[in-house]
């Protein structure tokens, strides 16, 4: 089995000297666990997947934490929320950094118990599968902030992809790139554990049927406007339900909502999200294109390629500790920016295009900002289009195309 680096390492070493806990969420099976024993070779790991274990540490949590002193990783904490008392107790006693690693994937449930135990005592970091970075083994940390340092810094590290259908096609759940992998049967499972454990631990789902219809519309609307009403009449079901389910596989990592950017001088901004999945390789399955080529070729190439990215662009923050400060732009008018990233008062607009032929004119509707924010408010940094031409080319002073790798 191959070990694959993964970027959130170096943090994570730095973290371990700063707080006596660390909390690592994230979906099912993205490797929290193995990362975390990768890096805590000299604590003892536990994991709530044991029922003994679970039953001790929920009934008698005292107990628990008597036969297991010093520094410990609990694997799938969400599942013992009685444990958090004992682990605030024992971190105030010891005062040390780096006691307990913890790693859970029900956020939800898991950040109520943090917050109410564990203030100011813990980081809590969000993991998700595989980046590209992490696939082609990069030593590049930084998150993406286009502007002229960084596309210098990633450009020393660039490694163009042979076929990136073939890997938003596979999508980037460790146990796919680690070892030989029967890609349907393995997503067919993933969604079923995934309903089965944390979705039934989160709310009453009277009808798996109607959770995995639900599952299917969101991911064939990744990329778009998430209109509820909309979903609720594809599912069959009212509208706070979807409301509901939505925040579940928000919390669970499975999907982003990307709010609309606002300000007091875009007037006709749109206000509802867009959705997108986290994982290619599951909107893939969820949606049934099937093969690389059917996706290349087929009517949603489009809305395969921006989830990607985007997805890419996301994980680029969260490796770091950072939550994403990514918006897209859309008004009454019909002008779009794909996605505005916001960073240190500088703003960066990025067009995402599958075409291979980048050209300024894609660039159009970052007009919009500097004819409406002002100077002294918020400075416009370079745009970007995000494409297909395998090299980085300059299209205007401010306006710069970057391969999909460049991210």
């Amino acid at each position: 089995m191959n070990f694959y680096q993964r970027q959130m390492q170096p943090l994570l070493q730095k973290l371990i000297q700063q707080f006596p806990t660390i909390l690592v969420t994230g979906p099912r099976q993205v490797g929290k666990s193995t990362l975390l024993q990768h890096i805590g070779e000299d604590y003892q790991y536990v994991t709530f997947d044991d029922p003994l274990l679970l039953n001790q540490a929920r009934n008698d949590p005292t107990l628990f934490m008597l036969n297991h002193s010093g520094k410990l990783i609990l694997d799938e904490v969400q599942y013992a929320p009685e444990l958090f008392s004992s682990l605030k107790l024992a971190i105030d006693k010891q005062k040390i950094s780096g006691l307990f690693l913890l790693s859970g994937s029900q956020a939800f449930q898991l950040m109520q118990n943090v917050t109410e135990s564990l203030a100011g005592r813990i980081a809590v970091l969000k993991l998700q599968g595989f980046s590209l970075r992490e696939i082609q083994q990069l030593d590049f940390y930084q998150p993406f902030v286009p502007n002229r340092e960084y596309i210098v810094a990633r450009e020393k590290h660039f490694k163009p992809v042979e076929n990136i259908w073939e890997m938003i096609h596979r999508g980037y759940m460790p146990r796919l790139y680690e070892q030989e992998m029967n890609w349907e049967i393995y997503y067919s499972s993933y969604v079923s554990t995934y309903i089965e454990r944390d979705v039934r631990a989160l709310t009453n789902i009277s009808s798996i049927t109607d959770f995995t219809r639900f599952m299917v519309a969101i991911a064939a609307r990744s990329g778009e406007l998430l209109n509820y009403s909309n979903v609720a009449q594809e599912v069959g079901v009212s509208v706070d339900t979807i409301k509901r389910w939505t925040t579940i596989l928000e919390t669970s990592g499975i999907i982003y909502l990307l709010k609309p950017y606002s300000n007091n001088h875009l007037k006709r901004a749109i206000k509802t999200p867009k959705v997108y999945m986290l994982d290619t390789g599951l909107m893939a399955w969820l949606t049934k294109w099937l093969t690389p080529e059917t996706i290349q070729q087929g009517a949603k190439s489009g809305q395969f390629f921006e989830t990607f990215v985007v997805s890419e662009i996301i994980k680029s923050f969260y490796n770091n500790g950072i939550e994403p400060p990514i918006y897209y732009y859309r008004d009454t008018n019909q002008k779009e920016i794909d996605l505005l990233i916001e960073y240190h008062r500088t703003l960066y607009p990025v067009e995402i295009k599958t075409s291979a032929s980048p050209d300024k004119k894609m660039a159009k509707a970052f007009g919009i900002l500097k004819e409406n924010l002002p100077e002294a408010e918020i400075t416009i940094g370079n745009g970007v289009i995000i494409n297909q031409y395998p090299q980085k080319l300059w299209l205007a002073e401010d306006l710069v195309a970057l391969p999909a790798w460049a991210i």
